[in-house]
């Protein structure tokens, strides 16, 4: 038995030599995991709160978006960019706003919710927004603007439409050698993807006659 203690109590000191040198350092990761599990989990609550949150201000500006009231509407898609610009719901409520805001006439303030969408919304409704700003653009014969906007590679879908709007763009600055170009490839990725509006394309093509 007083062996046993004799070789207990040579642990125990070995352990509190361990424990002196090394008890820090292992303090310090212990703590470090632990505020990173509990970050990680805090950060998940702090995401789904606020997709929660910014989910309850999207069915506010749908509830505007139907009943029409243009202060809800800006206010709302507003708030989402500022409070929510992380989320999905900024992106698509600053398109449903700028839709809005050009059919009531306020092109101003849809070209700022354009604008923000097709900097800083993701994939498809970022080749969105880019391409209803560039179809703005070229109302207002901004068309250096428009060029800019269909300048980044879009998603698949969006393919064929970004190179015909470039043509519209090129033939209303009246550079029809680079338009019929453009049409051609919209007509090539059309053919690729499929899509409606093949025929109106082929029109416009037709229209420029044979590239000299």
């Amino acid at each position: 038995m007083a062996h046993y203690d004799l070789e207990e109590q040579e642990q125990i000191d070995t352990l509190k030599t361990w424990w002196k040198m090394y008890g820090n350092l292992v303090t310090s990761v212990i703590t470090a995991v632990c505020l990173a599990i509990v970050g990680w989990q805090g950060w998940g609550w702090y995401k789904n709160n606020q997709a929660a949150e910014a989910a309850a201000v999207f069915g506010v500006l749908e509830q505007a978006l139907t009943a029409g009231d243009a202060q809800k509407i800006k206010a709302t898609a507003g708030e989402l960019v500022a409070k929510h610009s992380s989320t999905s719901y900024a992106s698509l409520g600053a398109l449903l706003a700028a839709r809005h805001s050009f059919e009531t006439g306020d092109l101003k303030t849809a070209k700022s919710q354009l604008g923000w969408a097709a900097e800083n919304a993701r994939d498809e409704i970022r080749d969105l927004a880019r391409l209803r700003l560039a179809a703005v653009q070229l109302d207002e014969q901004l068309y250096d603007d428009a060029l800019k906007q269909l300048e980044a590679a879009p998603a698949p879908a969006f393919a064929a439409r970004f190179h015909e709007l470039r043509g519209d763009v090129l033939l209303a600055q009246g550079k029809k050698p680079e338009a019929r170009a453009a049409y051609q490839s919209a007509l090539d990725k059309m053919t690729e993807t499929g899509g409606p509006g093949r025929e109106l394309l082929q029109q416009k093509l037709d229209s420029l006659g044979e590239a000299a």
